[in-house]
C-alpha cells in the first residue's frame, strides 16, 4: 500500500512541484504562455471573451484595435489561428461584445454595432465562415452577454431597454421575460445551468442576480435569486462583477465591494436560499477592478482582479480557496502581468486540468496555470440535510488515497457523487472521465473492473469463493458467471477475506463506515425523488448519473457507452442481478441481468444500522496542518494505529501519544497520513510539515 501511496504523493503535488507554506499556496510550477505566444492579438485589444469546449479548445474573443473590429481566434493544442481565416469578423466597431459555445459546437459572438450604427449584431460560426443572424435589436446596445442552453438555444442579455434578454429559435429573437427588469445591464453576464434556469448578473444599486426559465415567455416576470441584491458594490470605472455555475447549478458571485469595506475582492455563492460568504471576505491587499471568477464542474472557485493602487497599478492576480483554512490566497504568484492588465477572463480547461486566463496588456495575452493535483483537501464532511449539498469522502481503492464528492439526494439520502473509478463528477451526460468502472455482480475492487482489464474464462470455483489471482474479467456463455442465480445469494460481505461461495465482497464497504451498494428499493426510490426518467434527467440529478453503457459477459465488449445507463443494486434476480436501467426512454429500478455483465457501481451511505454516536465518526480533524513539529488530531472515534509515508513512498516511525503526532525531527515537505480508527474507518490526510 505504502508503495502506491508514492503514485498517489506525486499526483497530489509532488511531481509538480507544490510546495505549501503558512497556510498559503505556492506553486512551483508557474503561469504559462498560451501556444507558446506572449500576445495573441496582433495589436492593442479590449473586452476579452474566454471559453473552452470539452476537447480542450480555447476561443478568444477581443476588440481587435489593429483593425477597429471583432476578432475570434483558437487555439487547438497546439498553435492560436483567427476563426474564419483573418482578423476582424464585424462590419464596424466592437468596443463590446461576448462570445459563447453550443454543445454541437457552434460558435456565436454578438456585438456592439459602431457608431453611426446601433443595435445589437449576431455571427455564427458554420465551419468555414460567419454567417450574421438577424440583429437582436436596433436599439443602442453597450454591456452584453450571451449563453447557449442545454438545448442548444442562443440567449444574449443586453442594456438595452433598461435590461432585455432574448433567445434565437426558428431564425428569430423572443423576448425572454419582462423587459427592463435588471435597471440596465452594466457589466452584463448570463450563465445557463442543467435546470434550465437563465441567470444573469449586473451592477444596479449593488449586485444583482436575477432569473427565469429557458422557456419563459415575455409576460414571465425575472425575479431576483434569494429574494435581494448579493451584496453592496462599487460602481463605476471597471469594478465590475462576473457570475459562474458549477455542475450542481450553484452559483458563484465576484464583485468588488462598496466603498464602506474599501473597494476590495469579494465572492459569494447562493446556497439554494441565500447568498453566503465565501471565504474571508474583502480580501484582496487593496482596491481592485477587471473582476472575474470561474469555478470547476465540483465547486471550486478561482477568481482573478487587478489591483487599482498606485503601487501596483492594474497588475492582475488570481486567487484560490484554501481549504484548510477557508481563506484566498494567490495562486501562481503574487501578479501574473508584468504591467497593467485589463479585461480580465477566466476559464476551466477540464480536459487537460488547467486554469486559463485571458487579459489585456498591450495586446491580449493568454496564459495557463495546472490545477490537477490542486483540488480541495477532503475533510470527510457528509453533505448538509438540502437536496443538492455535497460533502466529500477519502477511501483506498486500488491501492490508492482517493477522494471522492458525496451528495444530499432528493431521497434524502447520502450517495457518492461519482461512479467508483471515475476521476471526477460528471460534467456531461458522455462525460468520459465520469464513467468510472465496470463491475461484474458479486465482485470486488480486485482489477477485473477496470474498463482495460483483459479477459479470462470461468474459474473452477464459480462463485465469489473461487476468485483468489483473478483479477480478469471473466467471460463465458453457458454456465454464466455465479450461476445458477440463486436468489440467496449476497452481495454484501464486508472484504474478499470474508467472501464466500453465497456472498461477495461488497465494493462499497472500502469507502467506509456505513457505505454499501444500493439495493432496488433505493434506487427505486431515489429515481421518484429525482424524477430520473432518461438518461438527460439521470444526468440533470443531484448525483449526476453518467451513461457509462456495459460490459458484455460473453464478449468483454462495450455497448451503449455515453447512451445508456446500468447501475448495480445488491437485490438478486432469476437473471443474475438486479440494476438500475436508464434507456433512452425509460428508467427502470428493477431491470434484470446477467452478472457477468460489467455495470457501473454508485454507492450509498446507510445509516440505518449505526446508532447516533456513530453516525458523526467520518469527522476527522488535523491541526495546525501545515504545521511545524506537532500536529493534534481531532476525532470522535479512539485511533488506533497511525501510518506516515513520506514523498518517496517510505513508511517513516513518529511518534504517537494523546492524539498527537510528533514530526519535528522529519525533514519539510508533504506527507500521507493514514489515520486507522477502532471503529474501523480508515482515513487519509494530506500533511505538510514546515
Amino acid at each position: 500500500m505504502f508503495k502506491n501511496l508514492h503514485f498517489v504523493m506525486r499526483n497530489i503535488g509532488v511531481g509538480l512541484g507544490l510546495l505549501c507554506v503558512a497556510g498559503s499556496y505556492t506553486y512551483a510550477q508557474q503561469w504559462e504562455d498560451v501556444g507558446g505566444v506572449q500576445t495573441v492579438s496582433a495589436g492593442g485589444s479590449s473586452n476579452n471573451n474566454l471559453i473552452v469546449d470539452n476537447a480542450g479548445n480555447y476561443f478568444l474573443s477581443y476588440y481587435d484595435v489593429s483593425v477597429a473590429k471583432g476578432s475570434v481566434q483558437k487555439f487547438d493544442g497546439n498553435s492560436w489561428s483567427y476563426v474564419g481565416g483573418g482578423t476582424g469578423i464585424t462590419n464596424s466597431t466592437a468596443l463590446f461584445n461576448s462570445l459563447s459555445l453550443d454543445n454541437a459546437g457552434n460558435i456565436y459572438y454578438t456585438n456592439q454595432i459602431g457608431y453611426p450604427g446601433s443595435g445589437m449584431e449576431v455571427r455564427q460560426f458554420t465551419g468555414t465562415g460567419w454567417a450574421q443572424l438577424p440583429n437582436v435589436t436596433d436599439t443602442s446596445v453597450n454591456y452584453q452577454a450571451s449563453a447557449v442552453s442545454p438545448a442548444n438555444v442562443l440567449f444574449t442579455y443586453g442594456s438595452y431597454d433598461s435590461g432585455t434578454v432574448k433567445r434565437y429559435v426558428n431564425g428569430a429573437w423572443e423576448q425572454v421575460g419582462n423587459a427592463g427588469f435588471s435597471g440596465g445591464a452594466a457589466f452584463a453576464e448570463m450563465v445557463i445551468g442543467t435546470n434550465n434556469k437563465v441567470y444573469t448578473c449586473n451592477v444596479a444599486g449593488g449586485v444583482k442576480v436575477y432569473e427565469n426559465s429557458t422557456t419563459a415567455a415575455n409576460t414571465d416576470n425575472w425575479t431576483l435569486v434569494g429574494g435581494s441584491i448579493v451584496d453592496a458594490s462599487s460602481s463605476g470605472e471597471q469594478y465590475t462583477s462576473d457570475i459562474a455555475i458549477d455542475a450542481n447549478n450553484n452559483l458563484y458571485v465576484s464583485y468588488v465591494s462598496n466603498t464602506a469595506n474599501g473597494k476590495k475582492l469579494n465572492v459569494k455563492k447562493f446556497d439554494g436560499t441565500s447568498w453566503i460568504q465565501v471565504g474571508n471576505a474583502n480580501f484582496s491587499p487593496g482596491v481592485v477592478q477587471e473582476v472575474a471568477i470561474a469555478v470547476t464542474a465540483t465547486g471550486e472557485p478561482y477568481v482573478v482582479a487587478s489591483r487599482f493602487e498606485n503601487d501596483n497599478f492594474r497588475r492582475n492576480t488570481v486567487y484560490r480557496l484554501d481549504p484548510s483554512n477557508q481563506t484566498w490566497v494567490s495562486f501562481g504568484g503574487d501578479f501574473i502581468s508584468d504591467g497593467e492588465a485589463t479585461y480580465n477572463d477566466l476559464a476551466i480547461d477540464k480536459t487537460n486540468h488547467y486554469l486559463v486566463l485571458a487579459y489585456s496588456q498591450n495586446g491580449t495575452r493568454v496564459k495557463r496555470i495546472s490545477i490537477a493535483g490542486t483540488s480541495q483537501i477532503c475533510n470527510n464532511t457528509d453533505p448538509g440535510n438540502n437536496p443538492g449539498d455535497i460533502g466529500c469522502v477519502s477511501f483506498v481503492y486500488k491501492g490508492q488515497a482517493v477522494s471522492y464528492t458525496t451528495v444530499r439526494g432528493a431521497d434524502g439520502k447520502i450517495w457518492l457523487q461519482q461512479n467508483l473509478g471515475s476521476s471526477q463528477v460528471a460534467t456531461a451526460v458522455n462525460d468520459q472521465d465520469s464513467y468510472g468502472d465496470l463491475f461484474q455482480w458479486g465482485r470486488w475492487d480486485d482489477g477485473h473492473q477496470t474498463r482495460t482489464s483483459p479477459t479470462t474464462g470461468l474459474p473452477a470455483t464459480n462463485s465469489p469463493d473461487g476468485l483468489a489471482g483473478i483479477t480478469s474479467y471473466i467471460i463465458g456463455s453457458s454456465p454464466a458467471w455465479w450461476s445458477p442465480n440463486s436468489l440467496t445469494d449476497l452481495w454484501e460481505a464486508g472484504s474478499a477475506a470474508a467472501a464466500t461461495s453465497t456472498n461477495g465482497a461488497d465494493p462499497c464497504k472500502a469507502v467506509g463506515q456505513g457505505w454499501k451498494m444500493p439495493d432496488q428499493t433505493d434506487w427505486e426510490g431515489l429515481s421518484a425523488a429525482e424524477n430520473i426518467s432518461n438518461p438527460a434527467t439521470a444526468y440533470s440529478s443531484h448525483l449526476k448519473l453518467p451513461a457509462a453503457g456495459y460490459r458484455s459477459s460473453n464478449t468483454g465488449g462495450f455497448t451503449f457507452v455515453g447512451e445508456r445507463g446500468y447501475y448495480w443494486s445488491s437485490t438478486t434476480s432469476s437473471s443474475g442481478g438486479k440494476y438500475f436501467y436508464i434507456g433512452t426512454t425509460i428508467a427502470n429500478p428493477g431491470s434484470g441481468g446477467p452478472r457477468g455483465q460489467g455495470e457501473s457501481v454508485r454507492c450509498i451511505k446507510d445509516f440505518t444500522g449505526l446508532s447516533t454516536s456513530n453516525v458523526q465518526l467520518n469527522t476527522v480533524g488535523i491541526y495546525p496542518n501545515p504545521t511545524n513539529g506537532i500536529l493534534n488530531i481531532k476525532t470522535d472515534s479512539a485511533i488506533e494505529s497511525v501510518n506516515i509515508v513520506n514523498g518517496a513512498g517510505q513508511k517513516i516511525k513518529v511518534q504517537f501519544s494523546g492524539n498527537q503526532m510528533n514530526m519535528q525531527g522529519l525533514p519539510n515537505g508533504i506527507y500521507i497520513a493514514e489515520l486507522k480508527l477502532k471503529n474501523g474507518q480508515t482515513v487519509v490526510k494530506k500533511v505538510v510539515k514546515n
